[in-house]
């Protein structure tokens, strides 16, 4: 008697090459100031239902990543501090309706609702000389027959979305209330 036994294969989807988000290609706002320091005061919870930590590019990464490319010091004295207050992304499960129509139907299976917010604080000679906030929100549905290769793109294209939208933002900010500190 002979026993075959056949193994289970599976093809692992491949995974798809995203970009790296970034801002480089954004003029430097240059600030009066000789150092500039990024603090986050948010703490990723890593469970659901928040889901920053599974992004290709958390928003905390790209609020970093922006104040890297954007934020430039040309100053000889003071500091300049961001400090993020949110980075997250929430994940909701979706109801999906029932019955004969909805059996032909490709529905919404997943809700993503992301939002960062931040403030640069300009200091010099041990005070606090000026401030510039910015708060930025985006949401995007998933279909229930998304791979996993679609879900990254859009959690990539919304932390992308997102981001923008904060430095639109955050640039104007800082022209209106911290002018004195540009060069």
């Amino acid at each position: 008697m002979l026993v075959l036994g056949l193994a289970a294969c599976e093809t692992p989807v491949p995974e798809q090459g995203l970009p790296e988000l970034t801002f480089a290609h954004l003029k430097p706002i240059k600030l009066n100031v000789a150092t500039i320091e990024v603090v986050s005061h948010y703490k990723q919870p890593l469970k659901p239902p928040n889901v920053e930590h599974l992004f290709p590019t958390p928003p905390l990464k790209a609020l970093r990543r922006w104040a890297s490319d954007r934020l430039r010091a040309e100053g000889k004295s003071g500091s300049a501090r961001l400090i993020i207050k949110k980075a997250s992304a929430v994940e909701t499960v979706l109801k999906k309706k029932t019955g004969i129509k909805a059996a032909f139907t490709k529905q919404q299976s997943h809700r993503y609702d992301l939002a960062v917010e931040a403030t640069v604080e300009i200091f010099a000679g041990g005070r606090q000389r000026g401030r510039a906030s910015a708060h930025a929100t985006r949401f995007s549905t998933l279909s229930e027959d998304a791979s996993i290769n679609k879900r990254q793109r859009i959690w990539f294209d919304l932390t992308e979305a997102l981001v923008r939208d904060f430095d639109i933002e955050m640039e104007n900010n800082i022209r209106r209330h911290l002018g004195a500190w540009i060069r």
